[in-house]
């Protein structure tokens, strides 16, 4: 299919004599793709039983007829008033015990046998429609999937099942929870019930724990439900759903197990923060979903204007960031780039949600920027087949996700923080990284980054050993080895079930905050890259002020107190009661070692950890990179092409093969090399 440029474009919403005009422009641009009928469903079933696709026939026609395929979505995330008027039951019910009000989107519940008929009713006459048009090439399954937290009868009984099915008894339950705790303890199974109230925090965290798993199984079930009716009735139909970093992410990697590839809504920022030490490159997020399925994937939504509506409207992307952000996400391994939207919608919630063309229905700015991408599109499309290959692995877990979410550790301080750091760290020296369920195998690998690991799995545990026996290197951090799968802390000195691994055991922490103190490198070789990178990246306004005999980083949010037991000390705190105290060690562990960060230091500290741990496997990088500058690879067989993006809002300079390449704000430079690093 090559690289494809898309558009979300709602018919439903705009005169049909606008249609043909638009697929004009749009194929004039590039546009190969288009997403529709997302919450189209009250134009599709007027009335229940009343199915109307006359409408939809013709916008599929327009686009077909201009050489754009269609991909097709399941409305299931929008019933239409006569649904929720005629059955109230499939109406959510929140954390109150009352149905939430309707009149925006996503408020059914996915457990309700009524909704589900009502799904498979309209789901059935969608596919049996459309199976046979060749334009239509798959389908989005409902919208933004979050984990269901509904507490409806049906649901609430869903999950007591599930609670069954786990522990068996009640006994069980309260072993594992520690229900003794404010007289917790059941009795039977008739108390078991999902967390109510305003105060969800203060309730036993093991209990929360399982319902979020629980909750995110429920949503895999009704994924499930779409996808196997949908391949009943269409096999050959490409079947995926659009994720995004909700508020209750549901497990990635189980929601798209059985789905043909990944597809994330892609919505970088506009406005660049002027604080150097704030990460805010969507390079971690389009890993993230590349390493879901661990292949190429799909943006099915794109950042195309000012976003808003419900919040304040942010910038309007500056001049190149419609073209260069959707050229990061093909760089990061993005086999079709789907702008949000063709259309400003002049009615309803999003109408300062931009699109690529505004309000005045005239070309303009960004019509141009996204008829330049087009072109860029064009020329890249023997990049078919090609796919990102690393070296690094950073791991995620979706309960060490909600487990940070349900007890903040220290002001300021988030799960994905950590994560961010150390993918930071990375490619901030030019080194790829993928990011993969912790589940997931270490084949391929050379470094294997497992931070945050709070919640206890032993075969994570033991796969980490076995990597490093054989030579790998491994990574740990603070908030490590915490809770036991249940969700119940571990009696034993932090990082417990890692203490033999990682060779230090932590004496005391401190939740350190938004407060930020030294970090004294006390390794020769950390202390000159660290040098080396703060000169070259200019991540320190007064570089002259780098002192020769040892090197002052920074630290905040968390502090482990660590007693080197067989590792060596790399860094230590350098104030506060705990000054001289390790902070960062390495411990050589079989072949490999294993290095562990008690606390969260600064970018460069990251850096030049990263380029330490990359020159032990002869990594290629790069302590030179402006900060902002982007590289990243994608490869087929002996070829690979190489992406250098400027992320910023100045302009910047990089050395290449000897030539300086000048990249304006948010240009991106492609250019082809064959395997040894030679330029075609």
């Amino acid at each position: 299919m090559g690289i494809l440029l898309g558009v979300d474009y709602y018919p439903e919403q705009w005169p049909e004599k606008m249609w043909e005009q638009d697929a004009e422009r749009m194929k004039e641009c590039g546009v190969k793709l288009v997403r529709m009928a997302e919450f189209a469903w009250s134009r599709l079933e007027p009335e229940e039983g009343d199915f109307r696709f006359e409408w939809l026939d013709h916008a599929v026609s327009v686009f077909k007829d201009r050489g754009i395929q269609v991909f097709l979505c399941t409305p299931t995330c929008t019933p239409p008033l006569w649904a929720f008027e005629k059955y109230p039951e499939i109406i959510q019910v929140g954390t109150d015990g009352r149905r939430i009000s309707i009149g925006i989107r996503g408020h059914r519940c996915m457990n309700s046998p009524v909704y589900r008929t009502l799904c498979e009713r309209i789901i059935r006459q969608l596919v049996d429609h459309y199976r046979d048009e060749e334009a239509v090439i798959g389908y989005q399954i409902d919208n933004e999937l979050e984990a269901n937290h509904c507490r409806c009868a049906v649901c609430e009984e869903a999950f007591r099942d599930w609670m069954k099915e786990k522990y068996g008894t009640t006994e069980q339950i309260d072993q594992a929870y520690g229900n003794s705790v404010w007289s917790g303890e059941y009795s039977s199974f008739s108390q078991v019930k999902p967390p109510m109230g305003d105060f969800i925090k203060w309730q036993n965290p093991s209990l929360t724990l399982d319902y979020n798993r629980y909750a995110s199984d429920s949503t895999v079930a009704y994924l499930e439900f779409q996808r196997k009716l949908i391949h009943s009735l269409d096999p050959k139909a490409q079947i995926t759903t659009n994720s995004w970093l909700c508020e209750n992410m549901p497990d990635f990697y189980d929601l798209f197990h059985n789905l043909d590839f990944v597809s994330y809504d892609n919505y970088p920022t506009t406005m660049i923060p002027t604080d150097s030490q704030e990460l805010y490159s969507h390079a971690f997020h389009l890993d993230l979903m590349r390493g879901i399925l661990q292949k190429n994937f799909w943006i099915m939504e794109q950042l195309s204007g000012a976003v808003g509506s419900w919040m304040p409207m942010s910038a309007m992307p500056v001049p190149g960031m419609i073209k260069g952000y959707a050229l990061q996400a093909v760089a990061h391994g993005a086999d079709a780039v789907i702008h949000f939207r063709w259309r400003t919608a002049v009615s309803g919630a999003e109408m300062y949600w931009h699109g690529i063309l505004d309000h005045s229905n005239v070309p303009g700015r960004r019509y141009q920027e996204f008829k330049e991408l087009g072109q860029t599109i064009k020329q890249l499309q023997e990049l078919d087949g090609s796919e990102v290959v690393n070296r690094v692995a950073l791991l995620y877990s979706s309960d060490n996700e909600y487990g940070f979410k349900l007890q903040h550790q220290a002001e300021g301080m988030y799960y994905l923080e950590q994560l961010k750091c150390l993918h930071d760290g990375f490619t901030g020296i030019g080194v790829g990284v993928d990011i993969i369920d912790e589940r997931a195998s270490f084949d391929g690998y050379d470094i294997v980054l497992a931070p945050t690991m709070l919640i206890e799995h032993s075969g994570t545990v033991k796969k980490l050993e076995n990597f490093a026996k054989q030579g790998g290197t491994v990574l740990l951090t603070n908030r490590s080895g915490v809770k036991n799968l249940s969700n119940q802390c571990i009696m034993d000195s932090l990082p417990t079930i890692y203490k033999e691994l990682a060779g230090v055991h932590v004496t005391e922490y401190n939740a350190a905050g938004a407060r930020t103190g030294k970090l004294r490198i006390t390794d020769a070789q950390l202390r000159g890259q660290y040098g080396q990178i703060c000169t070259n990246s200019f991540l320190r306004e007064d570089a002259s002020s780098l002192q020769t005999e040892h090197q002052d980083a920074t630290y905040k949010r968390w502090c482990d107190i660590l007693e080197a037991d067989t590792a060596e000390v790399l860094a230590v705190y350098g104030d506060q009661y705990y000054a001289g105290q390790p902070a960062v060690t390495v411990n050589t562990y079989g072949k490999g070692c294993v290095y562990y960060v008690g606390t969260v230091p600064d970018r460069t500290f990251y850096m030049a950890l990263a380029s330490r741990m990359a020159r032990e496997h002869q990594l290629n990088f790069r302590d030179d990179l402006p900060l902002g500058v982007e590289i990243t690879y994608r490869q087929k067989q002996d070829t690979a092409w190489r992406f250098v993006f400027n992320n910023s809002d100045k302009p910047q300079s990089i050395s290449l093969e000897g030539n300086i390449c000048s990249l304006k704000p948010f240009e991106m430079k492609i250019d082809k090399i064959c395997a040894k690093g030679k330029r075609i």
